[in-house]
């Protein structure tokens, strides 16, 4: 008998560290549950917080419409038949180009070959065998000289003036805020893409000649996609090719660079009138060379805006400040309530 009892003292005295140690662990477990409803009232609150966000952040934002595909104007952006001189200019370097080839070298050069022609004619008759049958024996005229050195010395500083000044604003860098647009030549056809508003590359093609004259555009001169510009905000295309050397140019605009791959070339411009100006390839890019068309959609600010978000993009710099600013007003009275 005192060997039973000394067996269950032993095992009490076993189990005893255990029972110690789980009574705190069975006194949480039964804390846990028998929490106050406190907590899941807080929770409750924050699952309802959540529940409450506004609509706005939770919906996807609303798909915007994009603008109406404009209608060109004849003789506006366009050649047209019987032209002889340049295209009519809508950009700031581009009248002063026109102004420096109608103004100054079209006169220029008219008169030089007038003169030309006048003293050529004047030596064939004054000095021909029959009325000068004993030729002058006059080998040096020192005003002579000087004249026809000092001359077109004179000439060409005063073409020189203008044409160093329009070459310094063909090559002058886009300001910062500047839209930037990556345009790549392809056999045969143009891509463009907006890196900093979040419109990846789209391609375009010549449109098919039913097509074009449907939506009252030249044929061979009208694609498919357009590329979009906003009026009066400086533009940078960053230029380059895939595959050989093309040339983004639209004379109305007084834009061309060359598309070298492996290279970005830059242009800068600024559009001054809503409008659509085409242009071509201009540089021998292979057998379809000759179908490579472009087409500049010049659009309001607003309305570039608007194509923006119809792409999917995003506003950056000016145009998003302009958006906050227009927001700002019909955000206020919220606030006050």
């Amino acid at each position: 008998m005192n060997k039973v009892k000394s067996l269950v003292l032993a095992g009490l005295l076993a189990f005893a560290p255990t029972l110690a140690m789980n009574g705190p662990a069975l006194a949480q477990d039964n804390a846990a549950m028998a929490a106050p409803a406190a907590g899941n009232e807080t929770a409750a609150a924050d699952s309802a917080g959540n529940a409450a966000a506004p609509a706005a952040q939770a919906a996807p934002a609303a798909k915007v419409a994009a603008p109406p595909r404009m209608k060109p104007t004849l003789g506006k952006g366009m050649p047209m038949p019987g032209e002889i001189t340049l295209q009519k200019q809508f950009s700031p370097t581009g009248h002063t180009a026109r102004w420096l080839h109608d103004k100054m070298l079209l006169p220029i050069i008219t008169i030089i070959s007038i003169f030309v022609l006048v003293l050529m004619l004047y030596v064939m008759v004054r000095f021909r065998r029959s009325a000068n049958p004993t030729p002058s024996k006059t080998s040096h005229n020192t005003v002579i000289e000087v004249v026809w050195t000092v001359v077109p010395v004179v000439i060409l500083l005063a073409i020189a003036i203008p044409s160093i000044g329009l070459l310094a604003d063909q090559y002058k860098p886009a300001p910062k805020d500047a839209l930037t647009v990556k345009v790549t030549g392809y056999q045969w056809y143009w891509g463009y893409e907006y890196p900093d508003n979040g419109i990846p590359e789209f391609v375009s093609n010549l449109l098919p000649r039913d097509k074009a004259e449907a939506n009252g555009e030249p044929y061979l001169l009208a694609p498919d996609n357009r590329l979009v510009l906003p009026v009066g905000r400086p533009i940078k295309l960053i230029i380059t090719g895939a595959d050989v050397i093309h040339s983004f140019a639209v004379p109305s605009l007084w834009v061309k660079m060359d598309a070298v791959p492996g290279r970005l070339n830059e242009k800068s411009f600024t559009i001054e009138e809503p409008g659509v100006y085409y242009g071509q390839c201009s540089e021998l890019c292979g057998a379809r060379h000759g179908f490579m068309p472009i087409a500049i959609e010049a659009l309001e600010p607003a309305q570039f805006d608007q194509w923006l978000l119809s792409q999917g993009g995003t506003l950056k710099g000016a145009a998003a400040a302009t958006t906050a600013e227009a927001a700002a007003p019909a955000a206020a009275p919220a606030a006050k309530l």
